[in-house]
């Protein structure tokens, strides 16, 4: 199947004039946060496989409002319209926000699918009124299918919104795990640098001395600061860059997520610490806390987190299959045909 993408300048051309049925993909971000490109990724890998008779045509996040009315005035019944997974339903990333807003109250008539989110509305006046628009928007679209990927977000979906709910994992986690069997040797440190960061320097400080000068240490972020703009054309090479630099990591430390995914898909041990709202921890706990060689922390105590690093570093890695978990979402799309 061809992978289709829209632009503004030649939005039209785009298109493939055929009878089969669509899938449209619109947020698909241009934006350099890894863990959000490996999102896109997987969702047009996991579409492509299950259902191979669909055209998947996704829509990069600038040019939704350009590709809105083209994508009205050419889809059919049998097409499904979608908005990109991630960790930004909420008020935190109000871009994001209100280019779903736009899109879920557009299309009414098709099936619409938000893939797996996180979501976190601020208890404050300003979380509490762009709850509302959302809640607005959303009701608008009865078709409309909300998917948590974690237990706590299941529930908060449940209780703000009047849509259907379901639950699976990130889509990351449907990607194949990778075995390139490189020589280990090292530490990565995968940090935030943004509102979400909660994690303390002294802790990281002493991580390090745990860790002891013998082997080399490297600080990251899965946001890249090169290249400028990630396109569909150009993530899977940026995204195997990274699989391969954390395959020959002895451990990674990080409070990012998605670096604990990769760590997942490469059999490189891991300790994830949280984030301001809980969306790392629940999601392992959810989805990954059976495997061995990642584990989750809140700990500050040095002697518990050398425990742990211990743990993940001394652990072997074993056989998962996390497939079955997004039975859910398979089951919603086959119904639809």
């Amino acid at each position: 199947m061809a992978n289709f993408y829209i632009n503004p300048n030649n939005v039209v051309h785009e298109l493939p004039k055929n009878n089969q049925p669509k899938f449209f993909m619109f947020g698909v971000p241009s934006y350099t946060n890894l863990g959000d490109q490996a999102i896109s990724l997987a969702e047009r890998k996991y579409i492509e496989a299950e259902f191979p008779d669909y055209q998947y045509i996704e829509i990069v996040e600038e040019d939704d409002d350009a590709a809105i009315p083209v994508v009205k005035q050419c889809i059919t019944k049998q097409d499904i319209v979608a908005f990109t997974g991630g960790g930004n339903m909420g008020n935190l990333y109000l871009n994001h926000e209100r280019a779903r807003r736009k899109v879920f109250s557009t299309f009414t008539d098709n099936l619409t699918i938000s893939f797996p989110q996180s979501i976190h509305f601020e208890d404050n006046e300003a979380g509490l009124y762009e709850q509302k628009l959302s809640q607005e928007a959303y009701q608008k679209k009865p078709n409309l299918v909300l998917v948590a990927r974690d237990a706590q977000s299941y529930h908060r979906m449940q209780t703000t919104f009047n849509n259907k709910v379901i639950f699976t994992p990130d889509m990351v986690l449907y990607m194949k795990s990778v075995n390139w069997k490189f020589n280990r040797n090292g530490a990565l440190f995968v940090l935030r640098h943004d509102s979400e960061k909660v994690v303390k320097k002294s802790t990281i400080d002493n991580i390090k001395d745990i860790l002891g000068n013998e082997r080399p240490v490297k600080r990251v972020d899965t946001v890249l600061d090169e290249p400028q703009k990630i396109t569909p054309v150009t993530r899977e090479a940026l995204f195997d860059s990274e699989l391969e630099l954390f395959s020959h990591q002895e451990i990674i430390i990080t409070d990012r997520w998605h670096a604990m995914v990769f760590s997942v898909l490469t059999g490189t041990p891991c300790l994830l610490f949280g984030n301001s709202y809980g969306k790392g921890k629940h999601a392992y706990i959810d989805w990954l806390e059976h495997i061995n060689w990642v584990s989750y922390t809140d700990e500050e105590d040095t002697e518990r987190i050398k425990q742990q690093i211990n743990a993940v570093m001394e652990a072997k890695t074993h056989a998962y299959d996390l497939i079955p978990d997004f039975k859910q979402l398979h089951d919603l799309i086959a119904h639809k045909r």
